[in-house]
């Protein structure tokens, strides 16, 4: 993405008018990119790419196997996955950077697309750990504090969010809370000495 030109946002969504409305709401601000299925939105995918909206579940590929293939790619977009299904545990083997539970608002998508254009500019370790700190919150908001409890992969993902924190804490000389560890990461990815 240069400075010139905005960014580029792909939704592959398979019911035209929710792809319609999205595409509404983003285009002015946005180069929008449609693609009706799977295949057609991996077609559409290239480098210019910076945010794809994914629907998880498409006839024909579905969306957990496009996410699978943009990682293949190695290409440097950010993937949220807006869908009506209900997350479960197996999104903690998934490689998004967001998880849009259906039906979304405006803002919603705005702020959604913006916050992951933001991640875009931080290095690999910020992305990491955003990306975990958004599957830990999508399954604390449907998850039962008993079904959280009870499930070794949730308490896995909790203690390497932990793990990280308290890492790069000690590294960066004592961080207190989330809000102080990004932001000296942001500070850090900025170019900004701690």
């Amino acid at each position: 993405m240069s400075e010139s030109d905005p960014p580029v946002v792909l939704i592959v969504e398979d019911e035209p008018d929710v792809a319609e409305t999205y595409k509404l709401w983003l285009e002015g601000e946005y180069e929008v990119r449609m693609a009706q299925n799977g295949d057609e939105g991996l077609e559409l995918l290239d480098g210019s790419v910076d945010v794809v909206l994914l629907d998880r579940m498409m006839p024909g590929l579905s969306g957990d196997e496009v996410l699978s293939r943009i990682r293949e790619r190695e290409l440097d977009c950010r993937v949220a996955m807006v869908t009506a299904v209900e997350p479960d545990f197996d999104i903690l083997e998934m490689g998004f950077d967001a998880y849009l539970s259906k039906p979304i608002r405006s803002e919603q998508l705005h702020e959604t697309v913006t916050n992951l254009l933001d991640r875009s500019e931080y290095d690999s370790m910020l992305q990491e750990y955003y990306a975990l700190v958004e599957k830990r919150a999508t399954l604390e908001a449907t998850k039962s504090g008993a079904e959280l409890a009870e499930n070794d992969q949730y308490e896995e993902l909790d203690d390497e969010i932990e793990e990280m924190r308290d890492g790069l804490s000690d590294t960066l000389g004592g961080i207190e809370d989330d809000d102080d560890f990004i932001a000296t990461l942001r500070g850090l990815s900025n170019g900004e000495e701690n």
